[in-house]
């Protein structure tokens, strides 16, 4: 893991912070259902706030609140903050959005030749509704992942893995004979996006299915969460901010994790160190 020095990792910690601060403030506003994942949970649960070594908070909204909130941010956040996504920009390899500060540059090593403004930012991930019929839900699982990846290897030939050696090797070289043939096909980025967002939206109207889950990551399935675990939602301090999040947590870190209350070996702490950063100017 690259390491920051201590005041420089405060800054970010700081500014990000702030913008979850008036992401929270807006949310609440309008009556939108957020909550912290991932990391994020276990930073609350066990520091009372960020892990001391990481650099990024994790957000999430149901899809339909989601979608909404786009639209509150672009409109009442717009004059600090800008709205990175694949919509608002075609180069952006991801199916998160960011809300970053405007003025402000934080260029992770995995997204270092990425053509679009990226800045210290907010993390936000939908969660999908997804089928209760198991052969259903493998179907959607498995197409949101495939496609999700192939967004990726359209702009990014060597992503980042978590692991190494002989297996890392082997895997990127499939990688990047995928990203060359994507380029010499010139499969547009607009048909992969399309294509991923009718699979994780494919039962956006089953709102009473049992489960919700954001289908893009790792692996399709780390994020699976029951409604009942999620809603209500329960509240933990973040840094002085009462902040919400899955009622059962537990299940969501423990899933994700394993024993998330024992600190990690030094050589697996991760963050996401920037190959660019830069904070806004008079700070």
């Amino acid at each position: 893991m690259r390491e920051y020095d201590e005041e420089t990792l405060q800054g970010v910690q700081s500014a990000e912070l702030e913008i979850l601060r008036e992401f929270l403030a807006l949310c609440d506003r309008h009556g939108l259902r957020c909550f912290g994942i991932a990391g994020t949970g276990i930073g609350a649960v066990r520091h009372g706030g960020f892990i001391p070594w990481d650099d990024d908070i994790d957000v999430a909204l149901p899809r339909d609140d989601y979608e909404k909130f786009l639209v509150f941010a672009k409109r009442e956040l717009a004059e600090k903050y800008q709205v990175m996504n694949f919509e608002e920009n075609h180069n952006y390899p991801l199916m998160t959005t960011r809300l970053m500060i405007r003025g402000t540059e934080f260029r992770e090593y995995a997204l270092k030749d990425i053509d679009c403004p990226l800045g210290i930012f907010l993390d936000i991930y939908a969660f999908d509704n997804v089928p209760d019929d198991e052969g259903l839900f493998r179907r959607q699982a498995w197409s949101s992942f495939f496609w999700s990846k192939m967004l990726i290897l359209r702009s990014i030939p060597f992503p980042v893995l978590g692991f190494k050696g002989i297996k890392a090797k082997m895997v990127h070289a499939c990688c990047f004979l995928i990203y060359a043939a994507l380029k010499v096909f010139r499969v547009p980025k607009e048909y992969l996006y399309r294509k991923c967002y009718e699979s994780v939206t494919r039962y956006r109207d089953l709102n009473d299915s049992e489960s919700l889950d954001y289908l893009c990551d790792t692996d399709p399935y780390m994020n699976l969460m029951k409604r009942e675990d999620i809603f209500p939602l329960a509240y933990h301090d973040f840094c002085g901010l009462n902040m919400p999040f899955p009622n059962n947590l537990h299940d969501h870190l423990t899933r994700m994790y394993g024993d998330y209350m024992t600190l990690p070996p030094e050589e697996k702490r991760k963050n996401h160190f920037p190959y660019q950063l830069k904070f806004a100017s008079g700070e």
